[in-house]
């Protein structure tokens, strides 16, 4: 499947179930894959498929900022249409065309279609129906974004899915007439954790190539890869056999197949691509290549995705320590004194991550939620869920979740008094908690006893394409909510990635790559 086609609304009785009236919801972390695009890299142009795919409407009204005074002090917009100039046959500049001689909506390789777009928006759209039609979350109306964690990696893919899912949660009419720019939190690809770092992380990139070199060991000579081949091997470069590392990578191939699936007739590979049996190899075994690691590696886990689960989770523990404090320093406003709207964010509710295939793959598969799963299909996400147990449980769900403040209801501190962000508590403008913000990164077995109780009686869920995933460690009693092992425990929770949470990822990835690729012994993901 390319094309995520998502089910319909959960019913009141599977709104019941899945959010009891015993516990209440807390805080949503939800990462998106970017919607549909073009492939990374031409390929398969002997097939008659074009190179440059005509489905980016954006290109035809793109916006810059132009600096229009001298004292750097006002800004105008610029409204220009792009178009792409390649080679011609002769090596000199042509511009580039699609399969019918447009000019204009021209798409670069791997940029986000009118489709992506589409589909981006409605999830947002999708994610609104549920959090604020149904639970009554969040409001349904806002007058800033303070309370919602926007972010994305240096993809512009991905950037711009996480801003057309926003506008599907919160549209113009969802908005105030004064609603000032959200912000949008962004790393350079040198400290990039929101996807799993090759580029940035030399050891990762060595695991990565011994798993793929495993991989292509254990596929290369198989009757898989021979039925294959029997399909595609006229079409690839110099008719070489299809493998794992063949030029196009297996991967490369699933690549140009799914970009091609999710879009129009002018922009199809020939009928044998799509063969069933075929897709249906090329999954199960790009899955294990990009993905075994997850599974079998501490150090995979650790140096893939375990600083961002590091992140996911800190934002849980901050959220139950003082929701006055928790996001603040991520957003930046740790001087408290910028205004509403304006970086002074705090009570992160919300969080948005704009990011891709690797990443929830990467997720689901350290938590060990992703076994027998496919390859996670365009405008995927997942949504981790924090409750806490309800203090009104004897309210209907509506009723208990309703009771989110409206965004305009100024912040205040677990002492009562307003507060005055990250920053001041840390260095004494305002007072501490009692469990202190230093609680985020540290491992369960560092806690006080105090740190230890501030967590009790709160729950994490794992929700995948609407679906419910469950984290393996999290089953025995005592690690999850009684009668739902769905629902673990953020002790259990915390413990599980606590152990492949790097202390530091920079220094760990620059470890010696000389080390054994492969531990001793499986290392199962889960626990």
């Amino acid at each position: 499947m390319t094309t995520f086609v998502p089910r319909k609304p959960y019913s009141p009785e599977e709104l019941a179930q899945l959010y009891p009236k015993e516990l209440e919801l807390q805080l949503v972390q939800v990462l998106l894959r970017h919607g549909e695009r073009t492939p990374v890299s031409p390929r398969f142009q002997n097939t008659g498929l074009q190179a440059y795919w005509p489905y980016c409407s954006a290109a035809r009204q793109i916006t810059s900022l132009i600096m229009s005074t001298k004292d750097w002090s006002n800004f105008d917009q610029l409204k220009y249409r792009r178009r792409i100039e390649t080679f011609g046959s002769d090596d000199g500049p042509i511009i580039a065309s699609g399969p019918k001689g447009e000019f204009d909506g021209v798409c670069q390789p791997g940029e986000l279609t009118d489709k992506g777009r589409a589909t981006t928006l409605a999830l947002g759209q999708r994610l609104r129906h549920l959090y604020v039609d149904q639970l009554h979350f969040m409001p349904r109306l806002i007058s800033d974004s303070d309370m919602i964690y926007l972010r994305a990696t240096p993809m512009p893919r991905a950037l711009e899915s996480v801003q057309q899912a926003f506008w599907g949660f919160y549209p113009p009419s969802a908005r105030t007439a004064g609603f000032p720019a959200p912000t949008i939190v962004t790393r350079t690809p040198a400290d990039e954790t929101l996807f799993p770092n090759e580029g940035n992380c030399r050891r990762f990139a060595h695991l990565a190539r011994a798993f793929a070199a495993r991989a292509a060991e254990r596929w290369n000579e198989t009757e898989d890869m021979e039925y294959l081949s029997s399909i595609f091997q006229k079409w690839m470069p110099g008719q070489q056999k299809v493998a794992v590392n063949s030029r196009p990578r297996l991967s490369g191939i699933m690549d140009t197949i799914n970009a091609t699936d999710a879009h129009g007739p002018d922009t199809r590979l020939p009928s044998e691509f799509y063969d069933a049996k075929a897709r249906a190899i090329i999954d199960k075994v790009a899955v294990e290549e990009w993905f075994s690691g997850y599974r079998e590696s501490s150090e995979y886990r650790m140096l893939g995705i375990g600083a961002l689960m590091g992140d996911i989770t800190s934002r849980m523990t901050a959220s139950v320590e003082n929701s006055s404090y928790a996001g603040v320093a991520e957003i930046g406003g740790e001087n408290g004194n910028l205004g509403k709207g304006r970086g002074g964010e705090t009570d992160i509710k919300l969080a948005l991550s704009g990011c891709h295939d690797t990443t929830l793959a990467g997720i689901l598969m350290s938590l060990g939620a992703f076994d027998g799963e496919k390859w996670p299909p365009f405008t995927s996400h997942i949504a981790v869920e924090l409750f806490r147990k309800n203090k009104k449980a004897g309210n209907a769900i509506e009723g208990s979740l309703s009771q989110t403040p409206m965004l305009e209801d100024k912040p205040k501190a677990l002492n009562g008094t307003t507060s005055q962000g990250w920053w001041a508590a840390l260095f004494g403008g305002a007072k501490k908690t009692a469990t202190s913000e230093a609680m985020a990164r540290k491992p369960m077995e560092e806690l006080t006893e105090d740190q230890k109780a501030s967590l009790k009686d709160h729950y994490v869920r794992i929700r995948f394409n609407d679906r419910i995933m469950e984290v393996p460690g999290c089953k025995p009693a005592g690690k999850h909510f009684e009668g739902d092992a769905s629902l673990c425990t953020l002790e259990a929770f915390k413990s599980i990635v606590d152990k492949y949470t790097p202390k530091n990822w920079k220094a760990a990835c620059a470890s010696s790559i000389e080390a054994p690729s492969f531990p001793e012994q499986v290392e199962p993901a889960g626990y």
